[in-house]
């Protein structure tokens, strides 16, 4: 069914439920009452479900036509906006779209990819403030700015999450430092380490290993170093100083370069996180250049991102 057909037959649908009658809808529809009749037998043939109750003076809706009705609504609403939508963007979009996102992460990936973005849509401008901390994690800067990236477990179920990327995590110290202290081939050799950590507020999922099927906490025995940033903690790594445990959209450059050498990767990389790396925005606040951006944003970054893509290649060999 095409979409202009689809539309007609719910709201014929809906028109028969609020009517309550077969000819009081067709004459809001200028149909005659039983072209009326046909259609929604159609309906309820293709759906193989009985939508109505009829009798000689009303039609009543079933069980299943209220709970049909209530997806008729939405599948309307969405049908209108894809069309009010494609309408915005056959023409050049227009506007400005403001983003708030983690330092390190923007100015590795975030800010070329919307460089390349900018690029495709002349029309379009970007405010983009990066933030050197855990980025707005309630959302209060939403309403302000359209879009907040944030990285790591989602708490605020008032907001819009788009998943960017999956987020991965891996252990890894500089050549010089393995060459000193030995290369650990199991994670519960860590404890007889030099390590690089977080102050404080650790991320979930660091120094968490699977060890027999089971996650397993394990750090290093002694911390050389702690911070409350990652690309503090990274530049320690390539010091010499201790073994990290920091995400691979951070490090996969320095692992590639053989600056880093990763850690308990023989079956290559580690499984994703629970969290990964998100766009927030307010439901409201869902322009079609905010979409568009969205989306373009998708596809650069997922469903595998660049950077695991080559570290997937590379511990393949």
């Amino acid at each position: 069914m095409n979409p202009d057909a689809l539309t007609s037959q719910l709201d014929l649908f809906l028109d028969v439920l609020a009517c309550g009658s077969f000819s009081a809808a067709a004459r809001r529809q200028q149909l005659t009452p039983s072209a009326v009749a046909r259609r929604i037998d159609a309906l309820e043939q293709a759906l193989g479900s009985t939508l109505f109750q009829r009798s000689t003076h009303a039609v009543k809706a079933t069980p299943a036509g209220l709970a049909f009705a209530e997806r008729a609504r939405r599948i309307l609403d969405e049908l209108r906006l894809a069309r009010a939508e494609a309408v915005s963007l056959s023409s050049a979009p227009e506007g400005l779209i403001r983003i708030d996102a983690p330092a390190p992460f923007g100015r590795r990936h975030l800010a070329p990819a919307i460089a390349e973005f900018l690029a495709a849509y002349p029309g379009l401008d970007v405010q983009l403030r990066l933030i050197d901390s855990f980025v707005d994690p309630q959302g209060e800067h939403l309403g302000q700015v359209d879009l907040v990236l944030r990285i790591g477990p989602l708490a605020d179920t008032r907001l819009v999450a788009t998943s960017l990327a999956p987020m991965r995590r891996i252990a890894c110290a500089s050549p010089d430092y393995l060459k000193r202290r030995g290369t650990p081939t199991d994670p519960r050799q860590l404890r007889e380490h030099d390590g690089l950590d977080w102050d404080a507020l650790a991320p979930p999922h660091a120094w968490r290993f699977t060890l027999d099927g089971q996650s397993r906490s394990i750090r290093p025995g002694r911390l050389r170093m702690t911070a409350n940033n990652a690309e503090a903690l990274l530049s320690a790594a390539l010091a010499g100083l201790g073994i990290a445990h920091l995400p691979t959209w951070l490090i996969s450059d320095y692992l590639l370069r053989g600056e880093l050498v990763p850690l308990f990767c023989d079956d290559g990389l580690p499984p994703a996180e629970p969290s990964g790396i998100y766009a927030l925005r307010l439901q409201q606040a869902n322009s079609s250049r905010t979409r568009l951006l969205l989306e373009f944003l998708k596809n650069r970054f997922g469903p595998v991102p660049p950077w695991d893509l080559a570290l997937q290649a590379d511990l393949g060999k």
